[in-house]
C-alpha cells in the first residue's frame, strides 16, 4: 500500500502535473491532504493557477481597433 502521505516537493510536481492530466484518485487525495496541512503548498498552487490565467489571457489578446478619432487626436498633440 502506498502511503498518502507527499513531501512539498512531490506536491509541486503533482501539481503542475494536474495541469496537463487528470490525476489518480489515490494522487488526488495525497494532494488534498497536504493541502491541509501546509502553509507553502498552497500558495505555490495559487502562483500556478495565477500564471495559467495570465497565459489564457495572453494567448487570447487581441489589439483594440484604432479609431480615427483617436489618431487624428495623436497627431495634432504631438505636433
Amino acid at each position: 500500500m502506498i502511503p498518502l502521505r507527499r513531501t512539498c516537493k512531490e506536491v509541486t510536481a503533482l501539481v503542475i502535473a494536474r495541469e496537463d492530466q487528470t490525476l489518480p484518485f489515490r494522487e488526488r487525495l495525497a494532494l488534498r491532504l497536504h493541502m491541509a496541512i501546509c502553509a507553502a503548498c498552497p500558495k505555490f498552487e495559487r502562483q500556478v493557477l495565477t500564471m495559467r490565467n495570465a497565459m489564457h489571457q495572453w494567448r487570447n489578446y487581441q489589439e483594440p481597433p484604432n479609431k480615427p478619432e483617436l489618431a487624428a487626436q495623436k497627431t495634432t498633440s504631438s505636433s
